[in-house]
């Protein structure tokens, strides 16, 4: 008998320690619930939930839970500290290392580190053949340095910068507006240039030689664009921004108004068309890198105005091409759910 009673009571002792630690856990949960919901609470509300506690006897639960809370947030704020001195640390070997390359000659710019929340630029060159289309690429893409000729361009080429923290594709075109192509193969090139930067273009730099810097005839603003309407269609005349190369070469007097008030190279019939003032600039290859910034920003500032106030250009091939798009998703699409509902 004694040992039943021994078996008994150890069984007793067993159920009602579990019980506690069940107990104990409730009221755990129970005070941390009371905790953080009376952090939400106005101070005048707070302390009836107090009150409840201490006749509860869940004070002393109370205080633990408050306890364990703020070590917590210790442990939190030691954490955030640890890991500003580290990020602190690893901003100071990359500016190290990036001093060292600047001391080896390459220099890192600001100016040329992607920004991903500002959105890119497309940009089209145009123009007759002599006009300066692959120089003012060349600026645009930040290279000082002037190029070993290699021949015309025969078909669309795409390259891309940053500036300012942006990214810029650039489109350069072969002679577009001549006939040394061919008519196929014009429109094969134009309609490619497109494909380039789809969705579609937010300008098309009409780069056209400055009237007067040449002993030859002066190329013809207004061709130039019609040009274009031919090849683009007609809606290109709201994405053209005339573009005037060799400014350098007017000398001081040389101005933008002035061309105008002389209409050369009828230069007022072209600006009547596409409703957007000239450039002139000055795209020599040995142009201080200074000016070649000036100008590079001065040229994205016109684009960015065009941008929000046009959008983007788009063509009918890119309407075409979305729409067979979708028609073809479409088929896909059922014939996956057919092929599905076999399996």
């Amino acid at each position: 008998m004694e040992c039943k009673c021994d078996d008994y009571e150890d069984a007793n002792s067993g159920w009602w320690l579990g019980s506690n630690s069940i107990q104990m856990g409730a009221f755990s949960v129970v005070g941390y619930l009371l905790y953080r919901f009376s952090q939400t609470l106005p101070a005048l509300i707070r302390w009836p939930i107090r009150l409840f506690c201490s006749l509860t006897g869940l004070s002393a639960l109370w205080g633990w839970v408050s306890r364990l809370v703020g070590t917590l947030r210790v442990m939190q704020n030691f954490y955030k500290r640890l890991s500003q001195i580290w990020r602190f640390i690893k901003e100071h070997i990359n500016s190290e290392g990036s001093s060292q390359d600047g001391a080896l000659g390459s220099k890192t710019n600001p100016a040329s580190t992607l920004d991903l929340s500002r959105p890119g630029l497309r940009l089209i060159l145009l123009g007759p053949t002599g006009g300066g289309r692959s120089s003012l690429t060349e600026t645009l893409l930040g290279n000082s340095e002037p190029r070993a000729p290699v021949g015309p361009l025969m078909e669309s080429t795409k390259r891309t910068t940053i500036v300012d923290g942006r990214e810029i594709t650039v489109i350069d075109t072969p002679d577009l507006m001549g006939l040394s192509l061919g008519n196929t193969k014009r429109a094969r090139e134009a309609l490619r240039s497109l494909q380039l930067v789809s969705p579609g273009p937010h300008a098309f730099l009409m780069v056209i030689r400055t009237p007067g810097t040449s002993m030859e005839v002066d190329q013809d603003a207004v061709e130039a664009i019609q040009a274009a309407m031919e090849l683009y269609g007609e809606e290109v005349i709201r994405h053209i921004i005339p573009v005037l190369t060799h400014g350098d070469l007017l000398g001081r007097i040389g101005t933008v108004d002035r061309l105008l008030d002389v209409d050369a190279g009828h230069l007022r019939s072209a600006v009547s068309l596409c409703h957007q003032r000239p450039e002139l600039v000055d795209n020599r290859p040995d142009c201080p890198p200074e000016a070649q910034n000036v100008l590079r920003r001065q040229l994205v500032g016109r684009v960015m105005e065009m941008k929000e106030l046009q959008g983007h250009f788009v063509h009918e091939l890119q309407r075409r091409e979305d729409s067979l798009r979708e028609v073809l998703l479409t088929d896909m699409a059922s014939a996956l759910a057919r092929k599905l509902g076999h399996v």
